[in-house]
């Protein structure tokens, strides 16, 4: 069982992509889209964490920060397009534990919800903190890749495509899932783009990149991971 998880978000799809990459680390997860809203789930269903959005309408959300603040001492992480050095020291100031600046991408907000639970002592046994596939290893802890013992170096968006496709080794992902689940609220990102890093990462994983045994290319849909054995049609 994972922890239990309120997200106060008011933008409909970024609510959305936090809770499918939260719920893919086996939380439970409960959405709420105003200030007040947070405030009543807060108090009522006591949850492990609260991710909150600073812009909420209603009571904003650094008002429902110190108010839970003063009530327990449930672990915070601010999530807003505030980025001036005295936002972020007032939220932090008000007793939130940590604090992410918006575009950021689904797979740091839930790194950090991770090791946000770790410091609480609030983390499960049951979090998959490392993800194989055949001979490969993607470790979300430590941001590594490790296939047959060897140590892959990536990049960011690299490793959060590889991930990504990780999670459900053998589901084909299309490239606009790639970019959501991927890079989030990092609106920019073309999937041509998604090709390009693609081919960085068959360069790095493959024998022949040419002939991909773990990155597959399903012709009209997207892309697929499979345990490097014969790529199916």
């Amino acid at each position: 069982m994972g922890a239990r998880i309120l997200v106060a978000e008011d933008d409909a799809k970024q609510a959305g992509l936090i809770r499918i990459y939260l719920e893919q680390d086996g939380h439970a997860v409960h959405v709420v889209g105003d200030g007040r809203a947070a405030l009543d789930r807060a108090r009522t269903a006591r949850p492990d964490l609260v991710v909150l959005d600073v812009m909420l309408p209603g009571i904003d959300g650094l008002d429902v920060c110190r108010i839970l603040r003063t009530e327990s001492d449930v672990p915070i992480l601010l999530v807003t397009a505030r980025t001036t050095e005295e936002d972020i020291l007032l939220g932090l100031d008000l007793g939130a534990d940590d604090y992410l600046t918006k575009p950021c991408s689904p797979r740091e907000l839930a790194a950090r919800v991770r090791a946000l639970l770790r410091r609480s002592g609030k983390a499960t046994d049951g979090e998959p903190a490392v993800l194989r596939v055949g001979g490969m290893e993607v470790d979300t802890v430590r941001f590594e890749v490790r296939l047959s013992g060897r140590t892959v170096t990536l990049t960011s968006k690299e490793f959060g495509i590889l991930e990504t496709l990780a999670r459900e080794p053998g589901r084909v992902f299309t490239r606009a899932q790639i970019i959501e689940r991927a890079f989030g609220f990092d609106h920019d990102v073309l999937e041509r783009t998604v090709d390009a890093h693609v081919m960085n990462l068959r360069r790095k994983l493959e024998q022949d990149p040419a002939q991909p045994q773990h990155l597959e290319t399903v012709y009209g849909r997207g892309y697929r991971i499979t345990d490097g054995g014969t790529a199916r049609p």
